[in-house]
């Protein structure tokens, strides 16, 4: 018999996208079918030559010709930008969708753990959403009370554990839902980005937690971050995708330095100044990048930016550039409202907003900027995900010779030395 617990032969997955040539398109009840119907056979009847509506549809293939298998035991990173089909491949193999081609053969019981708001009944408490979940995984009650206290203590919930998770905050119900998937021993863990919710010491016990589960429990995991230092540090195997499609896979360090070389690929160049128009326009968007702009690349004190956005309703929201490093560490993340409150509320209209990053304070090497436009519960209107990557090269005021620093941070302060005895 195979060790491998899951195998994916040629998965394929399509989406399409009806719209109607005049209005709206909008949910249809029976009714309404109905209704349609007599107009449509009245209106027939009083106008018999004018041509019917007919609908538009558009194909969208979120995953393409999809192969690959996990052996029992191992940990293996699904890495790519967004869009490339991470979260579909996770939905089908968690039966949250069906392929349209292809077949998944899944050896055991799988728990997902894929975007805040899945998996729980928002009416329910915790104490009764933990139990639920341990029912669906096949688990008996006196297995589930056996590893409730675990549960509780890892997930730092334990004064809210009889309110309804509809009432948790986004961090709350993350680290419960993490530690629910975690502790009720199913044979697959599925883990997409939504660990990015919670805060930097969660993170790191939920990235423990998952090497334990593996490699003292012998369970098998899926892990997706756009944090390649998780991946590295978790993963040994890595499945890299673009537009639905696997580039390539094998082992996590040499995938990870092709999907990073991909992105780079994409930097800002040699020139002095770089410009990228945003090509996905979307009109039904409250608000959405249109262009931007980078000045001085070739400088060694800072790099200019001016990011270009239009705003289509009023609306409050946060216009925020993520600074990370080549493997995915954030470094910092400044906001347009970091310095000025007024900034959060945006009336529709055309915006430029620029900042200015001073680089001389980095170390050698590359880095990538990447923005997003969100309120502050989080809801996200529009991502450009390492939109623009450049290289900083060494420093003419790194003044001692011989010597790397280590670090990010490439700090030049004034010493005050004198000889004390």
């Amino acid at each position: 018999m195979s060790d491998s617990v899951i195998q994916v032969e040629n998965l394929s997955k399509k989406y399409v996208l009806g719209q109607q040539q005049q209005g709206n398109s909008r949910y249809v009840a029976l009714r309404d079918v109905v209704a349609d119907g007599v107009r449509s056979f009245s209106h027939r009847l009083r106008h018999p030559l004018k041509p019917r509506v007919k609908p538009q549809q558009d194909e969208f293939w979120a995953l393409k010709d999809v192969s690959f298998e996990v052996k029992q035991g191992d940990v293996v990173g699904i890495i790519g930008r967004n869009g490339a089909g991470k979260s579909t491949l996770l939905k089908i193999l968690s039966r949250i969708t069906e392929p349209t081609t292809g077949r998944v053969r899944l050896r055991g019981r799988v728990a997902s753990l894929l975007e805040v708001g899945t998996g729980f009944h928002p009416e329910l408490t915790g104490r009764e959403n933990i139990f639920l979940n341990g029912a669906i995984l096949g688990m008996s009650r006196v297995e589930i009370t056996r590893k409730f206290d675990e549960i509780v203590e890892f997930a730092e919930v334990s004064r809210f554990l009889d309110t309804p998770v509809k009432r948790y905050s986004s961090g709350m119900y993350v680290r419960l839902a993490f530690a629910v998937a975690a502790h009720l021993e199913p044979e697959i863990l599925v883990v997409d980005e939504v660990l990015a919710v919670g805060d930097a010491a969660f993170q790191k016990k939920c990235l423990g937690k998952m090497g334990d589960v593996a490699q003292q429990e012998g369970r098998t995991v899926l892990f997706v971050s756009h944090n390649m230092n998780s991946v590295a540090q978790l993963t040994k195997q890595c499945v890299f995708l673009r537009r639905g499609s696997i580039v390539n896979q094998g082992a996590s360090e040499e995938i990870i330095k092709e999907y990073l070389l991909d992105l780079s690929d994409q930097g800002i160049g040699s020139d002095n100044f770089f410009e990228k128009d945003i090509n996905h326009l979307d009109p039904s968007k409250e608000i959405e990048f249109l262009r931007i702009k980078v000045f001085n690349c070739q400088s060694k004190n800072e790099l200019s930016v001016d990011i270009r956005y239009v705003v289509r309703d009023y609306v409050r929201s946060v216009l925020a550039a993520r600074l990370e490093s080549f493997y995915g560490t954030i470094l910092a993340t400044i906001r347009d409202t970091d310095l000025n409150p007024e900034a959060f509320q945006k009336e529709p209209g055309e915006y430029s907003a620029k900042f200015s990053l001073p680089i001389n304070l980095l170390s050698p090497g590359n880095y990538s900027l990447t923005f997003s436009m969100a309120d502050m519960m989080s809801t996200r209107y529009d991502f450009l995900e390492k939109v623009i990557n450049f290289e900083v090269v060494k420093n003419e005021s790194d003044l001692t010779p011989g010597w790397s620093r280590e670090g990010f941070l490439s700090l030049n302060v004034n010493w005050e030395t004198q000889k004390t005895a």
